[in-house]
């Protein structure tokens, strides 16, 4: 048990029996009235985003969540099969879990986490920064420089993004997935 004078961002809450993250919180003291507390949790299974007041110094139910390292193998269409690297056991778990803006960086033997409670893996986060081969984009132009704009390049596992006009097939990119971004090109 904690209170919410406890709180930080990725704090780990169970209410009603569902996990919910903390993505934000601000502890408010009005001129008129009790302070509270607003925050924006974040379900741990279905990546849903909520806000929700707490009465300041309210009690709330922390949960610990282990991290643990998994790695992806396949797919056979609705779950997402990931051995757990510490048990090697096979941890299926839905796409919905995983979530659409994860899955479309996903490839075979990628090395992801596991969010562990009580032995059982919940759900999967992949890295932040991903490595990927892009295997269609429109040909440059001779004078194409970093700075001269962008073009849309398809990755290997299906993604697309913006890239700078050089970027050519078959060179390895430095995605942040959680923005959709090319960083740098990685090599030729």
């Amino acid at each position: 048990m904690g209170s919410t004078a406890d709180f930080r961002n990725g704090m780990v809450l169970d209410i009603d029996g569902q996990f919910w993250s903390i993505a934000y919180f601000q502890h408010v003291k009005p001129g008129k009235g009790p302070a509270f507390v607003r925050t924006k949790l974040k379900n741990v299974l279905t990546g849903a985003v909520v806000e929700k007041t707490f009465r300041a110094g309210e009690k709330v139910t922390d949960v610990r969540l282990e991290r643990r390292p998994v790695s992806y193998s396949y797919t056979d269409g609705e779950l997402y099969h990931f051995m757990d690297s510490q048990t090697f056991e096979m941890i299926p778990i839905a796409g919905e879990m995983i979530g659409k803006a994860q899955l479309k960086y996903l490839k075979e033997n990628m090395e992801c986490e596991g969010l562990v409670h009580d032995g059982n893996v919940l759900n999967v986060e992949l890295p932040f920064f991903v490595e990927l081969a892009v295997v269609q984009t429109d040909p440059g132009l001779k004078g194409d420089t970093a700075q001269g704009g962008t073009k849309p390049a398809t990755l290997e596992t299906g993604a697309v993004v913006q890239v700078p006009l050089f970027v050519e097939e078959g060179d390895i990119l430095k995605v942040d997935r959680r923005e959709d971004k090319y960083l740098t090109r990685v090599s030729k």
